[in-house]
């Protein structure tokens, strides 16, 4: 440890002599420790570095050590312990993307359909249950808002829609990407929350046409609708909040970019043991038909 301090005072610009006097520690007891080469240990550690920088620069650093552990394991097929993750992330100074608390203000209109779904976030095939939500953030020249319908099953977003307008037509503009890539048998539950956008005639309207099963929580309680308020905090954490976007052009592709090229096929969910959720749908897949 005393060597390696030394080493460290030098690179500041400390005179070796001069670091060594003042820890105590002999200067040819120094130089000796200097020369020897690297440890078996210390050359694996700057390979797996290597390895793990990638790995984070590939999640556009969003990656903690959790992430960045199941990518070596499960993707690269690496024998690897968190802790020596965690650690080797610290000295590199690579950090994941923290989660960080908000208020919203919101003001719940009157539910036009029961709650079936009673907070209960998984189903067991695709397509049986979808939660649907708005967010908003702001560019330069104004707000951009985006609407989406995330699948219970896997976390994937099967539908979404940006515009510069809240309005009804971005919710249903959501609701039908979501009916034309997914082709849900009629009974499939979606449940939103008392926002006008949702409560309007024009959204039941299409839902009843679908033959689909409308769904809304209790008065003021984001928590009925967790599983996508979830999906929103991701992306404010991991997207929006890292930049200061020019235009409502800019952070619109860049939110089309960040579902579709890379949280639908690319980033892990922990949920999902580790699976991204275009990777979790195709495991399912593949496990039906080997049935």
């Amino acid at each position: 440890m005393g060597f390696r301090l030394v080493q460290e005072l030098a690179a500041d610009g400390v005179p070796v002599a001069v670091a060594c006097r003042f820890l105590k520690i002999s200067t040819s007891g120094y130089y000796d420790w200097a020369s020897r080469p690297p440890s078996a240990r210390a050359v694996a550690d700057a390979a797996l570095t290597t390895t793990i920088r990638r790995i984070h620069a590939d999640s556009r650093a969003t990656y903690g050590a959790p992430r960045v552990l199941a990518e070596l394991r499960i993707a690269l097929g690496v024998r690897v312990g968190c802790k020596r993750v965690a650690r080797l992330m610290r000295q590199d100074g690579l950090v994941g993307v923290s989660h960080r608390r908000k208020r919203r203000g919101w003001k719940p209109e009157t539910a036009t359909h029961e709650d079936p779904v009673k907070r209960q976030f998984r189903a067991d095939t695709p397509n049986r249950l979808w939660f649907c939500d708005i967010t908003q953030h702001r560019a330069k020249d104004g707000w951009v808002y985006c609407a989406a319908v995330i699948d219970a099953f896997s976390r994937r977003i099967v539908g979404w829609s940006i515009s510069d307008r809240i309005t009804a037509e971005i919710v249903v503009d959501a609701l039908e990407m979501a009916r034309w890539r997914r082709r849900p048998e009629p009974g499939t539950v979606v449940h939103a929350d008392r926002g006008a956008q949702y409560t309007s005639w024009l959204f039941g309207q299409r839902l009843r046409q679908a033959g689909l099963l409308g769904s809304m929580g209790r008065v003021a309680s984001s928590v009925d609708n967790a599983l996508i308020e979830s999906f929103w905090s991701t992306m404010q954490r991991e997207l929006l909040d890292r930049s200061n976007w020019t235009s409502k052009t800019e952070l619109s592709s860049e939110i089309f970019e960040w579902i579709e090229g890379f949280y639908n096929p690319t980033r892990r969910y922990t949920a999902l043991g580790n699976l991204s959720p275009a990777d979790y749908e195709a495991l399912h897949t593949a496990t039906e038909i080997a049935a």
